[in-house]
């Protein structure tokens, strides 16, 4: 404990600050598998007439199959579960009593894990490609003795040598060399057993005669994060100046906004004015209106030189002709087109006839005037019905029911 609260202390004032983005529940998660052997440090057993006999160091070896499950909290701390079953290699192999069945023993392990280039180093947005970890923690062993099977408490320390590998680094390959210590054992003894291992001695305590050294290799699997990746991303961070700039950006949409919701709050206030005013007029009762004795209508309309559409200036000229229509629904008129004496005079023909048209063609599809009712007629040039050109460019209109 006291190792790690320096390291963390040398961590915090030797990298630089790095933040990630938010770590949930189900991210940074990984799985893995491996394999390895275990041999004792010393490996003691009795005969059964008492004797005391012990193995040469590392000369007895057990093999492993291990899987393991873990989450990185930080881009430095995390926890790993680890289960390991150890397998029959020799008649007595420490840490485990002696056993008769396939499988010596088993543990399942709860370990911290500190990835140290990370802390001394800090974290560049990625993992490197090459990495060392340590872990430590205690866990669960029981042992399938053939006479004396026990439970206990054991406690591992060890060092991952780890190479990150795939275009997302999502595939971790390790070497474990680690520790294993048994610093707490109870259970069932059989009083004059063939072989008695000294794990089973109870008491708490951390002994080189009652720990076995690992070797493994492994590989773990980093399962996709909600950042998109496999691993932590590093939040993109801006300084001050870059945020006082983005919130006056924000300050002057807004003040834009609220400017155009006015802009759109005094139209519209405009709009329903104009609606209340249009509405009156409508509902304003219509004076009567008093049938020309004259056959020739008094409203005409203007045209441009060369032009035969109508000007919207003139347009409330044949509104006058649609309502002296409206009102006097068995009268029907002639239209009698004109045009001044410049250019040839069969274009000044054909101009006049199109005059004569284009106000037809309005007040039979925008007024609804029946075509039948109107007859037109193009008289071509003419100088003698204004002493103004200009004027001499018209349509004239005549109540041919008269």
């Amino acid at each position: 404990m006291l190792i790690a609260a320096v390291a963390t202390v040398v961590s915090a004032s030797a990298q630089p600050r790095t933040t990630v983005t938010a770590n949930k529940v189900d991210d940074n998660i990984y799985v893995g598998i491996n394999a390895g052997a275990i041999t004792g440090f010393r490996n003691y057993y009795r005969t059964q007439d008492g004797a005391k006999q012990r193995n040469n160091a590392f000369t007895a070896f057990s093999s492993e199959f291990g899987a393991r499950v873990g989450k990185n909290f930080t881009t430095v701390f995390g926890l790993a579960l680890d289960a390991n079953v150890y397998f029959k290699n020799h008649k007595n192999c420490c840490p485990f009593a002696v056993s008769k069945t396939w499988i010596q023993g088993l543990d399942i392990d709860l370990l911290g894990t500190a990835n140290l280039m990370n802390m001394f180093k800090g974290y560049t947005g990625q993992p490197r490609f090459f990495e060392v970890i340590a872990l430590g923690g205690f866990g669960w062993t029981h042992a399938f003795g053939t006479v004396d099977k026990y439970n206990g408490i054991n406690s591992k320390i060890a060092f991952d040598f780890a190479v990150n590998l795939g275009s997302k680094k999502q595939w971790q390959v390790y070497l474990e060399p680690s520790i294993t210590y048994s610093v707490l054992a109870f259970g069932a003894i059989a009083p004059q057993p063939e072989y008695t291992n000294v794990m089973h001695n109870s008491g708490f305590q951390y002994n080189i005669n009652k720990a076995g050294v690992n070797l493994k290799a492994g590989v773990n699997y980093k399962f996709r994060t909600s950042n998109t990746t496999h691993n932590f991303a590093v939040e993109q961070l801006r300084d001050q100046a870059e945020i006082d700039a983005l919130n006056a950006k924000i300050n002057a949409a807004k003040a834009d906004a609220d400017a155009a919701k006015a802009d759109v709050a005094a139209k519209a206030a405009k709009v329903e004015e104009l609606q209340k005013a249009l509405n009156a007029c409508m509902n304003k009762p219509v004076p009567p209106i008093v049938k020309a004795r004259a056959a020739n209508l008094q409203p005409s309309v203007v045209f441009g030189q060369g032009k035969s559409n109508v000007d919207r200036s003139q347009e409330a000229n044949l509104d006058m002709i649609a309502a002296y229509m409206k009102h006097n629904p068995n009268a029907r008129i002639r239209i009698s087109g004109y045009a001044s004496p410049e250019g040839s005079k069969e274009l000044n023909q054909t101009l006049s006839e199109k005059r004569a048209e284009a106000c037809k063609d309005i007040l039979v599809k925008r007024y609804k005037i029946a075509a039948d009712r109107i007859e037109t007629v193009g008289l071509g040039a003419t100088d003698k019905l204004f002493e103004e050109p200009e004027f001499n460019r018209v349509a004239l209109f005549h109540d041919i029911t008269k």
